[in-house]
């Protein structure tokens, strides 16, 4: 089975926050999608998380080693169906990225975001939940 991982997920695994053995755990054996702009958003997030001193400037390689040794299925997505997705919803584009690659996979979400999560299932997108 498949899953399209969101952005926090990588990161939760890459800064060890505490998800990281679930997400691991539930993962396992299962292969990983994401819409192709996933490493570009990771690299925002991560120069975010510097900017706001979480992490230190000089951190900022490694996690993104960290986070590249994760094997992952870039996809291809239909930007102007996710950005309709954006609109009817009233979400980010970004977000939407993800939601568009799901259905366009047929896989269920993996994200830690509670918004993802309620957009997923109103688009009827099977979400993997932490039990």
């Amino acid at each position: 089975m498949k899953y399209v991982a969101d952005t926090n997920t990588f990161l939760a695994v890459a800064l060890n926050e505490p998800e990281k053995t679930w997400l691991i755990q539930v993962t396992e054996g299962h292969d990983l999608a994401a819409p192709a702009v996933l490493p570009y958003e990771i690299g925002n997030a991560l120069s975010a998380l510097a900017k706001r001193k979480v992490v230190l400037a000089r951190q900022l390689p490694d996690i993104w080693d960290a986070v590249a040794g994760v094997s992952v299925e870039l996809v291809d997505i239909d930007v102007r169906a996710a950005l309709v997705l954006a609109g009817r919803l009233g979400i980010y584009a970004y977000d939407a990225y993800f939601l568009q690659c799901a259905l366009e996979t047929r896989c269920s979400l993996l994200t830690l975001d509670r918004g993802m999560k309620q957009a997923a299932k109103q688009l009827e997108i099977g979400v993997v939940e932490q039990t």
